[in-house]
């Protein structure tokens, strides 16, 4: 089973954050500058929220604020879950699944080392699942 250790080995580990403080529309331009959907919010060194599309949604366009005026700590998720280096993506699909989030920070002792995406779980499951199939069709090829 592949861990997120080793999906973010082969993702990358870059972390795309943002001040409390730092205005929505201000983080929605830097999000979309980095194609990312979501950015962690980090006050004094520490995780202290994430910041999503589907929050700007919910939080912005739904309730008639303005992006330019809101600050991202006024909507920012503060219930952030997170993911270790030893889970495996089946465990954090779970996970994802069942609080209905997209992105799970990955914290290493205390530290914030990297973003998962529910998009990075689907391609290594795919990814996984493809390697088996070849694997069985080696296999089966090679004792006929």
């Amino acid at each position: 089973m592949t861990t997120i250790k080793h999906l973010l080995d082969q993702k990358g580990r870059q972390v795309h954050s943002v001040h409390p403080d730092v205005t929505v529309f201000a983080t929605l331009k830097a999000m979309a500058d980095k194609n990312v959907g979501s950015m962690a919010v980090i006050e004094d060194g520490k995780l202290v929220g994430i910041i999503t599309e589907r929050l700007y949604a919910r939080e912005i366009a739904l309730k008639g604020r303005t992006s330019p005026t809101t600050r991202v700590r006024d909507v920012m998720s503060r219930r952030v879950d997170v993911a270790r280096l030893d889970q495996t993506v089946e465990e954090c699909m779970a996970v994802m699944t069942a609080r209905a989030v997209r992105h799970l920070p990955v914290v290493e002792n205390g530290e914030l080392v990297g973003i998962v995406s529910i998009g990075d779980m689907v391609k290594s499951v795919i990814g996984n699942q493809k390697f088996i199939i070849e694997q069985l069709e080696h296999y089966i090829h090679g004792h006929q």
